[in-house]
């Protein structure tokens, strides 16, 4: 089942582009005023403004990439935090490229 759900979390066009823009923060966005891009993860707010939708669109796309486990959220102060789950990627792949 959770394979299940990774699936149809990497099958959106702009979830990719998110995870891909979540493996090198500091090249994809600016700095932001709390936590830091790598340690910490990267605001929602920037996220949304990079990928141009409104926040309540990011939040959708983001809670599929959570509950898929492929990011991690973290609350610093009133932002949300994104952060790639390398671990959990990993075994995706991995079950990818075994074929199941």
């Amino acid at each position: 089942m959770k394979f299940a759900v990774a699936l149809r979390a990497l099958a959106n066009e702009r979830r990719l582009q998110i995870l891909d823009w979540l493996r090198d923060p500091r090249k994809h966005f600016r700095e932001q005023a709390d936590g830091d891009l790598v340690e910490d993860g990267v605001c929602g707010l920037l996220i949304a403004e990079k990928l141009g939708v409104s926040a309540p669109t990011l939040s959708e796309h983001m809670r599929v990439l959570t509950a898929a486990k492929l990011v991690r959220a973290k609350r610093i102060k009133q932002w949300t935090m994104y952060k790639r789950d390398e671990t959990a990627i990993a075994a995706i792949k991995r079950e990818i490229r075994d074929g199941l």
